[in-house]
């Protein structure tokens, strides 16, 4: 059975809880930040679960993660 490659990009953004669910970046936080309101720049700062609809494309990315 072949060893299976995982998304290096994906590797690099996402991290595993310790319930097995994936951990990613909030949208939007990136740039453009000075117009949004300070709330939602802290908000920004966490991460977010990745939802259940993207988990199993997700996760064939990065199978060893």
């Amino acid at each position: 059975m072949p060893k299976f490659k995982s998304h290096s990009g994906t590797k690099k953004r996402l991290k595993r809880t310790g319930t097995g669910k994936l951990l990613r970046a909030s949208t939007f936080g990136g740039h453009l930040m000075t117009h949004k309101s300070s709330k939602q720049n802290r908000q920004h700062r966490h991460k977010e679960i990745v939802s259940g609809s993207d988990m199993k494309r997700i996760a064939r990315q990065v199978p060893y993660l």
